[in-house]
């Protein structure tokens, strides 16, 4: 791995420890655990990929955010409720995938009796921040 490449995940691994941290710091709600899995250039010029593993225990939630760039989310385990702004809420079940569109405001949120997983891959410019905490 080059200096540039582990560089570079040491600082999406804290923006994500950062962003996500919010809700955990005010004991609010059990902790969301987010894990980048792999990140990778892509072909067009600038951009990256970057293949993230969440997991919401029970009674969990991710807190209001959005992401710059196109996300696309599969439910390992367990069931999600998704807020999504413009959208009615809608829970997805293992095995069910869905997109989350660039800027769009949304929230997962653990209602059920397992924790889940989720594996979410983001496609974003390089340097911008996978997701953005929302007011």
């Amino acid at each position: 791995m080059t200096a540039d490449r582990a560089r570079g995940l040491a600082i999406v691994g804290f923006s994500l420890a950062l962003a996500f941290s919010s809700s955990a710091a005010f004991g609010q709600q059990p902790t969301v655990e987010r894990k980048v899995i792999l990140q990778e250039d892509l072909y067009i010029p600038g951009y990256q990929a970057t293949l993230v593993e969440v997991r919401i225990p029970v009674g969990g939630r991710e807190g209001r955010h959005s992401h710059p760039g196109a996300a696309l989310v599969h439910v390992e385990e367990g069931a999600v409720t998704l807020d999504y702004e413009g959208k009615p809420t809608q829970t997805y079940k293992t095995g069910d995938s869905f997109y989350l569109e660039p800027g769009k405001i949304h929230e997962g949120i653990n209602r059920g009796s397992v924790p889940i997983r989720l594996i979410a891959t983001f496609i974003t410019k390089k340097g911008d921040p996978l997701t953005i905490p929302a007011p």
